[in-house]
């Protein structure tokens, strides 16, 4: 749950941080601007509150490595994708897709850190312990964190620990360590599909590049 908060100051601190003309560059997500991130990211706010609200009774079904899936890369026809920068778009200035994302992201954290870990609770039609899914999110503020500041080299890069995190669950999700030549940062990026591994990349990663991307969802 530390890593959690950790992970989800860091990101809420680089929003508030951005100039507002660098709402309009693109992120690292393929076809979305920084604001229309910053918009996905009001939902997954949401979300998060939603989640920690909806207790469950039974077993658990997954943790916080299973609970993501391996998915079809986005070809930008899923109507919440598709949807995102329109709600975007509709808040006009910055600062108030920055206050309505502090707002939200204020209470989740709130929620996070009031949350008892060992409660269960029900999402996506699966259900898992609160520290678990918690655990989950680590790897998703981590990459759009990535995402965030993809082209905006003076934004703050996110924590190391919750970089080592991340890279531990994808490492768990591919079934196999990536070479610790590769960075942190470089393993979450090529490992998710973000940036094409260079030559000497392929070369030290070997049998685990017919593997990549891992696109998850």
């Amino acid at each position: 749950m530390d890593l959690f908060s950790r992970s989800w100051t860091a990101l809420r601190t680089a929003v508030a941080d951005i100039p507002d003309e660098d709402f309009e560059r693109p992120s690292g997500c393929t076809g979305w601007l920084v604001r229309d991130l910053v918009c996905h990211l009001v939902i997954d706010a949401q979300d998060v509150l939603i989640t920690l609200v909806t207790p469950a009774e039974a077993e658990p079904t997954v943790d916080a490595v299973t609970y993501w899936e391996l998915v079809e890369p986005p070809t930008g026809e899923d109507p919440l994708d598709a949807l995102i920068p329109r709600l975007a778009a509709a808040y006009g200035e910055p600062r108030w897709l920055k206050f309505h994302f502090d707002d939200v992201g204020s209470a989740a954290g709130r929620a996070a850190e009031l949350a008892d870990p060992a409660v269960r609770v029900s999402t996506r039609d699966e259900v898992l312990t609160v520290g678990d899914y918690l655990s989950a999110y680590v790897l998703e503020w981590t990459l759009h964190h990535l995402d965030l500041i993809a082209h905006l080299p003076s934004a703050a890069e996110p924590p190391a620990e919750t970089l080592a995190a991340a890279r531990a669950s994808l490492e768990k999700i591919a079934g196999t360590p990536f070479p610790v030549s590769l960075s942190d940062t470089d393993a979450l990026l090529i490992g998710t599909g973000r940036r094409t591994p260079t030559d000497g990349e392929k070369a030290v990663l070997g049998e685990v590049a017919a593997k990549l991307p891992l696109i998850i969802g």
